[in-house]
């Protein structure tokens, strides 16, 4: 039988390499994405070209909003039946700024996204998922890093998911549901746009210990052994996957 998995965020940048490996690998995708419709369409399109034999679909969700959450998972079951995996990967960041300069709408938006968010999606996992399955968390190597004078509110956010990841995972364990996150570093997506720096991985990317930034698709390789048979016993821990940073 043909495995689902369900990301969150799965539009683009890591979302999106998560999606079209598990497509890769054979598994019935459900993604979702916050607002750009374009960008999900080529997302199920490049799932559709990696020649997979599920199918994929793309749903609309904000992950602030609990009736549009739990409606993202009552879709992917009604399309593919049982879940066999949650990807927690919906985030966002704001323009760099010290925390001293943020104002309480912007933290606001980024602690609504990144920890209720991201709260409320392992929450219907949680109640769905059954024996044998696996939830991975999208944390960030900012949540041990601080982010000083850039993003300490995503920082801390992140720090958010780690705890999630823990206490989760001990929650679950007794059900045979395996709860991990990776904690991502330098990595080229869209993201560093957003927080008013787009060139942000490759200034920073050389001073990694590897000497580069990351690429989204070694994100993806390690979501996949996460929730893959061969991580059976791999469960309430953070895999930094930051190149040493």
């Amino acid at each position: 039988m043909t495995k689902t998995v369900l990301i969150t965020g799965g539009s683009r940048g890591i979302g999106r390499a998560t999606a079209v490996l598990f497509a890769a690998k054979g598994w019935n995708v459900a993604l979702s994405f916050v607002g750009n419709q374009a960008s999900a369409d080529e997302t199920c399109a490049m799932c559709e070209r990696a020649g997979f034999t599920g199918n994929v679909i793309a749903r609309k969700c904000d992950v602030r909003d609990e009736d549009s959450v739990i409606a993202l998972f009552e879709a992917a079951r009604d399309r593919f039946g049982a879940i066999d995996a949650v990807v927690n990967n919906a985030g966002i960041v704001a323009r760099q700024s010290t925390l001293a300069d943020m104002d309480i709408d912007r933290m606001k938006a980024v602690f609504d996204t990144n920890v209720l968010g991201a709260f409320l999606v392992a929450r219907e996992a949680a109640r769905t998922l059954r024996s044998g399955t696996a939830i991975v968390n999208v944390s960030s190597i900012a949540a041990k890093l601080g982010s000083p004078g850039e993003y300490i509110d995503y920082a801390g956010s992140k720090a958010a998911i780690d705890t999630l990841t823990i206490g989760l995972a001990k929650e679950l364990g007794p059900k045979g549901i395996r709860v991990n996150a990776v904690r991502p570093g330098i990595i080229e997506t869209d993201i560093h746009a957003s927080g008013g720096r787009p060139e942000r991985a490759h200034e920073l990317g050389p001073n990694c210990p590897l000497g580069r930034a990351g690429d989204p698709q070694e994100v993806a390789q390690s979501i996949f052994w996460l929730i893959s048979g061969d991580a059976s016993y791999v469960t309430g821990s953070i895999l930094d996957v930051s190149g040493g940073r």
